[in-house]
């Protein structure tokens, strides 16, 4: 239990970490939302847990820090996509 609990919170600061890419609030939100999705399925499918409820957990987490993280907050510049 107390490992899934560290796991959970690890994933949690990673994708919060990473969440804050893009310019609007709904870019954030699914950029961050893509990056808790598979950073959770890779991390249930390693812990023995479920691959499914870590994407659900991690998208989750990832789109709402996404979408309240402000764009000042992390700038990694420009996305290369459309440029």
């Amino acid at each position: 239990m107390l490992r899934k609990s560290l796991t959970i919170l690890a994933l949690a600061g990673s994708v919060l970490g990473l969440a804050g890419c893009g310019y609007s609030p709904g870019a954030r939100a699914l950029s961050g939302g893509a990056i808790g999705a598979g950073t959770g399925a890779i991390i249930g499918a390693a812990t023995g847990g479920s691959p499914a409820t870590g994407a659900l957990i991690g998208g989750a987490v990832g789109a709402v820090g996404g979408a309240v993280t402000s764009p000042n907050a992390i700038n990694l510049g420009r996305p290369i996509v459309g440029q």
